[in-house]
């Protein structure tokens, strides 16, 4: 069953990804970071009193860091879907635990063996694999910023390692990221014209955090319940839904060589992984969750 609510998870934040896509040709990336966080909020404040989790929290200072990098690599991530192809974007973000192994080992003074390097080199390849032969001058900004997602998330999962660590709840911990989302969207939005979502458009931005909180309650029941490296390895499942989703809605095909760059940078940031999480299994287990930013 583990690997059945990671499969779930997968598949229903490729679905938030679909909701950004289309609300993206309406809605700016700060309307769509709102309506995340917002509906997101709203589900992890109801959860709270049913899971018996108080929402307070002694721990501010580390909620502030980890929600503001969080928040900001959300609104890079969600202005990269609106201009890249669906699994481009993902792929992106997804390169995530490359940052984190490279942010580990400069600031923190972990080691990291030569599989691991290798498994960082590989990664990187694959994103000038990816991006070089396929993207058009106008999608390089858009490039660019996601990957800029990836490594801003890298810094908003070292800060979910330290609150596992101090054992924050994880309701308490999406809540008050959500919390910071809602508010730096809204800011954000603020500063172009606002849009009042109606009809199919309400379903869409609803759908975003819906979606997006559904499918973090799946992989939070997939970690609990299963082995880390089987629930962070299959978490990639992501890229392979949203290009199915890329092609059957947007007709977005992808050449041969950047078929290769995804599979190394998905190689690449597996073998951060595994390298990464045997001196800390259970920490990083309860701190980091999947390896892009829909695990924030």
């Amino acid at each position: 069953m583990p690997a059945f609510w990671m499969i779930v998870s997968c598949f229903l934040f490729a679905c938030m990804g679909v909701c950004v896509k289309l609300a993206s040709d309406t809605f700016s990336t700060g309307e769509t970071v709102f309506w995340r966080g917002l509906v997101s909020m709203l589900m992890m404040a109801a959860l709270a009193p049913a899971s018996g989790v108080s929402l307070r929290t002694p721990h501010w200072r580390m909620h502030l860091s980890r929600s503001v990098s969080g928040s900001i690599a959300l609104g890079c991530y969600f202005f990269a879907i609106g201009m890249l192809p669906l699994a481009t974007a993902v792929t992106l973000n997804y390169t995530s635990p490359l940052f984190v192994a490279l942010l580990l080992v400069l600031v923190f003074g972990e080691r990291l063996n030569r599989f691991g390097a290798l498994a960082i080199l590989a990664g990187f390849a694959g994103v000038v694999l990816l991006l070089r032969p396929t993207l058009q001058p106008e999608q390089w900004l858009g490039a660019v910023v996601g990957l800029g997602s990836g490594a801003l998330a890298s810094v908003a999962y070292v800060s979910l390692r330290e609150l596992g660590r101090a054992g924050e709840p994880e309701v308490r911990t999406v809540f008050w990221f959500s919390l910071m989302t809602t508010a730096m969207g809204l800011a954000w939005a603020l500063t172009g014209e606002l849009h009042r979502p109606a009809g199919a458009e309400l379903a869409t931005v609803l759908g975003i955090g819906l979606f997006g909180g559904l499918a973090q309650l799946a992989m939070t029941r997939s970690y609990r319940y299963g082995r880390t490296v089987v629930s962070a390895n299959l978490s990639y499942a992501t890229v392979v839904f949203a290009s199915l989703f890329g092609m059957l809605l947007w007709d977005e095909l992808m050449p041969a060589s950047s078929w290769l760059g995804v599979a190394l940078i998905i190689a690449g940031a597996i073998g951060v992984s595994l390298t990464t999480r045997k001196k800390r299994v259970r920490q990083h287990a309860d701190a980091t969750g999947a390896q892009g930013v829909d695990a924030l």
